[in-house]
């Protein structure tokens, strides 16, 4: 199975650098040097890892074919992928586990659909996407995303108060 590790972000330097976003656990052994990543679209790959390092707590690559700025900002948004077992990378999803899935607080009222999975610094951000359309950024942690249930088709979210559009505080249970 494929699995999308990072997507190429911005680029960083004029030699093609690039930032990425990753979708890993493992960027350590995903991104070492000699890595060969496949790509969506399919016709940007396969692309051979030349570095990877980390800087502030984001990941920096420079991949084979990528030496200017120029075709660094050409890649952006290039998904990297490699091929994968399921259970490579022990207690976590895929983002492409999670996308769809019915994200529901733990009486089933529904909150809304689960749309994308962003990795920042300090935690991944469950994105969200309500009946009313808003976005919503929920911290990808057991206090607030206590169960992935990825065969029955949800999450359930226990986000504290003002996280979700339209909310009154007594909904979330938390005191006035």
């Amino acid at each position: 199975m494929k699995v999308t590790v990072a997507r190429v972000g911005r680029a960083h330097g004029l030699k093609g650098e690039v930032s990425v976003e990753l979708r890993t656990d493992i960027p350590e052994q995903r991104l070492r040097p000699g890595a060969v990543l496949e790509t969506e679209p399919a016709a940007a790959g396969p692309l051979t890892v030349i570095s990877a390092r980390t800087q502030s707590g984001r990941w920096y690559v420079r991949l084979e074919g990528i030496a200017s700025r120029e075709a660094a900002e050409a890649a952006r948004g290039l998904e990297l992928m490699v091929e994968a077992d399921e259970d490579e990378e022990d207690g976590a999803w895929y983002v492409h586990q999670l996308v769809g899935l019915r994200a529901e607080r733990p009486d089933g009222t529904l909150v809304g659909d689960v749309v994308d999975l962003m990795d920042m610094p300090a935690q991944d951000l469950l994105i969200v996407r309500e009946p009313s359309g808003r976005r919503s950024m929920i911290p990808f942690v057991e206090d607030f995303v206590p169960e992935v249930d990825v065969e029955g088709g949800r999450v359930v979210v226990t986000p504290p108060f003002g996280l979700l559009g339209g909310e009154e505080q007594a909904d979330t249970g938390e005191p006035h």
